[in-house]
């Protein structure tokens, strides 16, 4: 039996996720990021949301839109450095943060995809995310309010290791530059990097796809995530403001003048 995964428009995908809902988003600073459905939570207005995500968007772009909204409540990501807002955010009491090493975080997205509860990883090993007390919430007045527990540790092969256990979310908001009417999903180079992963950990996983195609038309050995992780795909409108691909940093330099 067909299943037809394709729904209207990205009001409609994201219309049942609710306040306070946890959210698996991919993308790797504003390289392979869900624009579009962002930007329609955004108009929905849901807050105190739980996001998973390597970084938050900038201040004007991506998942920083959401935060500039006041809509996030708590971030898990490995890298936090591109927002002021987030920053202020943090510092003031506003936003709770789980900061993970990459690896870890990568790792703990596809465990639970794959059913894992927990693993075993050296990263980290020795460092305070492994003895606990990292500020994940301050008060106002710059005290710790939330401080992050301590982790349980192994020895394996004379080597220390730290339990991690697995995300899985309600939701996950994820993009990609194929798909077809069944879900199964094709990345453009290095904007695969954490939608996969994010895919994966999603209870319903809602997909923005650049081309839509029918089922057939991607050879199964060039499909990146199968359909079986996706709930609901939405065809990404072109000239829509939401989907354009912004560059984060550009840096150039002058051409050399060839020598003769």
């Amino acid at each position: 039996m067909s299943v037809d995964k394709v729904v209207g428009d990205s009001a409609e995908a994201v219309a049942d996720v609710a306040e306070g809902a946890s959210l698996a988003v991919g993308g790797f600073g504003l390289c392979g990021i869900p624009g579009v459905l962002i930007e329609a939570l955004r108009q929905r207005g849901t807050g105190g949301l739980h996001v998973v995500s390597n970084n938050c968007g900038v201040d004007d772009r991506g998942l920083g839109l959401l935060l500039r909204d006041g809509r996030i409540a708590r971030m898990t990501s490995s890298y936090v450095g591109e927002n002021k807002e987030f920053a202020r955010q943090y510092l003031s009491g506003e936003l709770e943060v789980e900061l993970v090493p990459q690896g870890t975080l990568a790792e703990r997205l596809r465990a639970g995809g794959a059913g894992m509860p927990a693993f075993y990883t050296p990263a980290a090993a020795g460092t305070q995310i492994a003895d606990g007390g990292l500020p994940w919430r301050y008060r106002p007045d710059g005290t710790v309010a939330v401080a992050s527990p301590p982790k349980e540790t192994r020895t394996f092969g004379g080597r220390e290791y730290l339990l991690e256990e697995a995300v899985t979310t309600d939701f996950a908001l994820v993009r990609a530059a194929v798909g077809d009417r069944h879900g199964n999903l094709v990345f453009h180079a290095s904007a695969r990097n954490f939608n996969p992963l994010a895919a994966m950990a999603g209870r319903v996983t809602v997909a923005e796809v650049e081309e839509l195609v029918e089922p057939g038309e991607i050879p199964p050995d060039r499909v990146h995530l199968p359909g079986i992780f996706v709930q609901r795909v939405v065809r990404v409108v072109p000239g829509d403001p939401a989907a354009a691909k912004r560059i984060e940093r550009r840096t150039t330099r002058p051409r050399l003048q060839e020598a003769y």
